[in-house]
């Protein structure tokens, strides 16, 4: 039954990763809620899943003309820097604390998206 899962929380990561939505945002609460395990370590296998993933989605989205090469040179390293502080910080605090911080960041997130739905339809209707 593990193994169903864990195959089955990959396929739901990789359609919303695909998606360009981040896998992550439901392979780390499906992984500590279902499988029961540490969050660090779902941090750990969001990020070595979303290294694969992202490689097959950024060749497939570059041949349909959906990627954008200019300015990108400030996102890589930019995002190389904070990923290394985020990495050093992860390694600092519990995973209550990490646990805690997802899950409100998750709130923030939701609640973004809500809005802008109303947002939306308030386009669409004018």
């Amino acid at each position: 039954m593990t193994i169903f899962l864990y195959l089955l929380f990959g396929f739901i990561a990789g359609i919303f990763g695909g998606l360009g939505m981040g896998g992550g945002t439901l392979l780390i609460p499906l992984l500590t809620i279902f499988l029961g395990l540490d969050q660090k370590m779902c941090q750990g296998i969001n990020l070595l899943s979303f290294l694969i993933m992202a490689i097959f989605s950024l060749i497939i989205h570059y041949r349909n003309g959906f990627v954008k090469t200019r300015g990108i040179i400030y996102i890589i390293l930019s995002g190389i820097v904070f990923s290394v502080l985020g990495s050093v910080l992860v390694t600092i605090l519990p995973s209550k604390i990490l646990r805690i911080c997802f899950g409100f960041f998750l709130c923030i997130l939701a609640i973004i998206e809500f809005f802008k739905i109303f947002k939306n339809k308030k386009k669409e209707d004018k």
